[in-house]
């Protein structure tokens, strides 16, 4: 049997006290019920926000990046901001342009009324100038703070949990699709 896909899960906020922890925490243990995925999570807090010693920090942010270039495929919970995406999510897309070649892509996402499409779609631009492969599926949360309870759990899963296991299989699918694609030529022989 070939190995696990190796799927890291990226937060998309780097905010205090933002919400972005809640709907992580909810795709996390929906991941974690499935074999086919070894979970990673990543952070860019670590990088942009997190107080702390200059040496503790870096070795932060070189496992985050590390982690990305292992990667086989990357799920990113985003919200939406005026229309868009957060900027230190850009910055850390930025970061190893490499590691998101020939890698599949999904979103969850959330907001207010578009519950945070706009920023999936401007997302999709993005990545795909970085040569990635976004998948159609994704997961979408509008107006997310009423979907949530106070204890962080959502009042009405089934549709959620549905979206995001269609996504996951897409995942994965794409996922071992470019893997193999890689092993066979690397991606950087084709880049142009």
């Amino acid at each position: 049997m070939q190995d696990r896909i190796r799927l890291v899960l990226i937060y998309g906020s780097v905010r205090e006290e933002r919400f972005c922890d809640q709907v992580v925490a909810w795709a996390r243990e929906q991941i974690e019920q499935r074999s086919e995925f070894e979970l990673s999570l990543v952070d860019p807090a670590v990088m942009f926000r997190q107080p702390g010693e200059a040496q503790e920090l870096a070795a932060q942010r070189h496992q985050s990046l590390q982690q990305l270039l292992r990667a086989d495929a990357f799920l990113i919970v985003t919200p939406e901001y005026n229309h868009g995406y957060p900027a230190a999510l850009k910055q850390f897309i930025d970061e190893v342009p490499a590691s998101w070649e020939a890698r599949p892509v999904g979103f969850v996402s959330y907001g207010g009324v578009s519950g945070g499409l706009r920023a999936v779609e401007q997302l999709r631009q993005v990545l795909a100038e970085l040569h990635a492969m976004t998948v159609r599926s994704s997961v979408c949360f509008t107006n997310a703070w009423e979907q949530f309870d106070e204890q962080g759990q959502l009042s009405e899963p089934r549709h959620a949990n549905s979206a995001l296991a269609h996504t996951l299989v897409q995942l994965n699918w794409w996922a071992q699709t470019l893997r193999a694609g890689r092993e066979r030529v690397p991606y950087e022989r084709i880049r142009g």
